[in-house]
């Protein structure tokens, strides 16, 4: 088995050009299928489907998450897939296995008034606080996610046509820049971040007081201090920001495709997520709008 696990992983990471977390959690999936198929002398050539919902179950006994366990199904599922294909198994054992239906919980987010009190906060004419100000902006602005801002380098801002190029993986979206986190953005690039970067060479667009790119600690840090800074009470996190940025265009009238197509989600279920926040004035728009209301 430990063969065609080495050959699976390096077939999923030749072919299907996942991405290395993607890749480790295939991995761990599979190995930890493995300890079980071990343990209980099982051989995984002639495993069938009665095995593998006992598995799932083992799973749950565990105490494992449905998506979780919905993670382990379809890792295992293409683990056989690849069997399959190479005539090591003559069934799929997962063929017809239904994965465990998850919920998905409301995302938390920030009154519009909460948003403002928090970008307010970093007021300051020090450098710090001019970048803070830019980075808490484009957060809000774009919707990003926090390892995409931290990941943008100076040539990925388009202060001409306010716009930036948020690069993920093998993919690549245009978002456009508000006047508010243009200004802000502009005045971090122009007299804060020349003063921040030790070398002219480098290329991050956020970086440290060490002039190098800031990390993901260091962004969850900055949001923490501003957070009790404008003594908000709610748990706010950089996806906080990314969710209250969605919800504030849907409730604004905002379609959801467009949404979708800014927030880079490959499903447009992951957006739809959102429409249960839609405020009463959409509602009543649709209720005077459409013909058959």
């Amino acid at each position: 088995m430990e063969k065609d696990i080495k050959n699976f992983l390096e077939f999923i990471k030749m072919d299907k050009k996942l991405s290395k977390n993607t890749l480790e959690s295939y991995q761990r999936d599979i190995y930890q299928y493995k300890d079980y198929i071990d343990y209980n002398k099982m051989d995984y050539t002639k495993v069938e489907n009665e095995d593998i919902c006992k598995y799932l179950d083992y799973l749950k006994d565990l105490n494992k998450k449905s998506s979780t366990i919905s993670r382990h199904l379809a890792s295992i599922r293409l683990f056989y897939q690849f069997l399959l294909k190479n005539k090591i198994v003559k069934e799929d054992p997962t063929k017809g296995i239904m994965s465990p239906k998850i919920e998905k919980k409301a995302p938390n987010i920030l009154s519009s008034q909460e948003v403002s009190l928090l970008l307010e906060q970093p007021n300051g004419e020090d450098l710090k606080s001019i970048r803070d100000k830019a980075m808490l902006e484009i957060a809000y602005a774009t919707g990003m996610r926090v390892t995409e801002i931290i990941s943008l380098n100076v040539e990925d801002v388009d202060l001409l046509t306010s716009s930036v190029t948020c690069k993920n993986e093998n993919k690549q979206r245009i978002i456009p820049l508000g006047k508010l986190s243009l200004k802000a953005l502009e005045e971090y690039i122009k007299t804060a971040r020349p003063n921040l970067i030790k070398e002219d060479e480098e290329k991050a667009l956020f970086v440290n007081i060490n002039g190098k790119r800031l990390t993901r600690q260091g962004f969850w840090k900055i949001i923490k201090f501003y957070k009790e800074q404008a003594h908000i009470t709610k748990e706010i996190t950089p996806h906080v920001l990314r969710h209250s940025f969605a919800t504030h265009l849907l409730q604004n009238g905002a379609d959801l495709k467009s949404i979708q197509t800014m927030l880079g989600h490959s499903d447009i279920s992951s957006t739809q997520v959102y429409m249960q926040f839609q405020d009463d004035s959409i509602k009543n728009i649709y209720k005077k709008a459409h013909p058959r209301a």
